[in-house]
């Protein structure tokens, strides 16, 4: 039985290490990079470089950002007095996609999920109660995803933030289907929860 050549898969087994990425998929775009050019394959490679070489976390919320503050922790027309806590930062771009919030973010880095091993001391909850002590902030918005893991985050962080703080804690109000996550909302749905956020 013959097999593909072995730098075809080397770079199928790399391809296949993707999240969302199976071996059919992983065939499809190895075959396609085989049709490229060596110069767009080239770029590909240098983007790639380039993304882990350059880009850091921000300093102050954990964004991702090649200074070592982020464009909106920089931005001096954002409100400091509130806080959005998400769990990536995938999540500050569907968020700021709907216009309709203003203030400043804190990126976990993650969600507590148990069953993963991940637990609190994993995610940058330390940072995010350092940030509350200086008595800008006045409001904390829980924005974590809608799905179990998001859920049991939200409510460990209310119950932490309340009793150290005594801040208003809100989260994101109904619009966002329970199981999803934020990333996959549409900018309209996004807003209206946004909106509509509830006090927990």
């Amino acid at each position: 039985m013959t097999s593909y050549a072995k730098p075809l898969l080397r770079l199928l087994e790399a391809l296949e290490k993707l999240p969302g990425i199976g071996p059919r998929s992983a065939e499809r775009i190895a075959f396609y990079l085989l049709r490229t050019s060596k110069e767009e394959t080239r770029q590909l490679a240098q983007a790639v470089v380039d993304v882990k070489e350059r880009l850091r976390f921000c300093g102050a919320c954990f964004n991702l950002s090649e200074t070592s503050r982020c464009q909106v922790c920089e931005d001096a027309t954002r409100d400091p007095s509130i806080l959005c806590v998400v769990e990536e930062p995938k999540d500050i771009l569907a968020i700021e996609k709907t216009g309709a919030y203003h203030g400043l973010y804190h990126v976990l880095l993650g969600a507590i999920a148990p069953l993963d091993g991940i637990g609190p001391e994993l995610l940058k909850i330390d940072e995010l109660l350092s940030r509350l002590t200086d008595g800008v902030v006045q409001e904390v918005l829980i924005a974590t995803d809608a799905d179990k893991d998001g859920e049991t985050t939200a409510a460990y962080l209310a119950k932490l933030v309340r009793s150290r703080n005594g801040l208003k804690v809100t989260r994101l109000a109904s619009g966002i289907p329970v199981g999803s996550h934020l990333e996959y909302a549409d900018q309209a749905t996004l807003a209206r929860a946004l909106e509509g956020r509830r006090e927990l």
